[in-house]
């Protein structure tokens, strides 16, 4: 569950999966499909640890989707165990975030990103790509009894797939350091991006966030 809970809350800082996934020999493989949600896992280089990518659909514009993850500060009414995100820099193309996860069974932990975005214009609307990395040195200092993550990274690539839909596409890979079975830790990620899109889609709904 420990992996899973950072999974999670990674996710919703959430961001371009195509240009942030790093270089693999290694073809994603298919773990799971749930919800309308397929979910595929591949080893990461140097890691015991998988990094992930899920697909799935997501009812309202790719705008409207990006209304969500773009609201970073609002992260802690609506994304599982975020207890604190705040914007520490807005950058022309990019913005530096800090974020504190509670996953209450173990001690919280937190890390500042960087998150690179761009948009370009498609049939039936914009795509959307979020892309981040750990830029702790950006952010506040450590903390006494609050795990500091140093390895964190992922995306969000949002399509326009039809009246609105949007195609979301999201990529993650985080450790955190703590030593638990790797099938475990595997297992749980794929059970905290499902809660992740749960998530999104529930606060898609959300009036404030429709696309004009």
């Amino acid at each position: 569950m420990k992996r899973a809970l950072l999974a999670v809350s990674i996710a919703c800082i959430a961001l371009a999966v195509s240009s942030a996934e790093p270089a693999q020999k290694e073809d994603w493989k298919l773990v799971k499909q749930t919800n309308g949600i397929a979910i595929y896992s591949r080893p990461h280089p140097g890691s015991r640890l998988n990094e992930f990518k899920a697909v799935g659909e997501i009812d309202g514009s790719s705008q409207t989707v990006h209304n969500v993850i773009d609201d970073v500060e609002s992260y802690p009414s609506f994304m599982p165990y975020t207890k604190e995100c705040r914007v520490i820099k807005q950058e022309k193309n990019s913005i530096i975030t800090y974020q504190r996860l509670s996953p209450k069974i173990v001690s919280d932990r937190d890390y500042t990103l960087r998150i690179e975005k761009k948009s370009w214009p498609e049939e039936n609307g914009l795509a959307y790509s979020n892309r981040w990395e750990q830029a702790n040195e950006e952010g506040p200092p450590e903390q006494e009894g609050v795990f500091r993550l140093k390895l964190v990274s992922g995306s969000w690539l949002l399509e326009p797939a039809g009246p609105n839909k949007t195609k979301a596409t999201y990529y993650v890979f985080t450790d955190s350091g703590v030593m638990v079975p790797q099938f475990i830790a595997n297992t749980m990620s794929e059970t905290g991006i499902s809660k992740l899109f749960a998530a999104v889609r529930k606060q898609a709904k959300t009036p404030k966030y429709q696309a004009k």
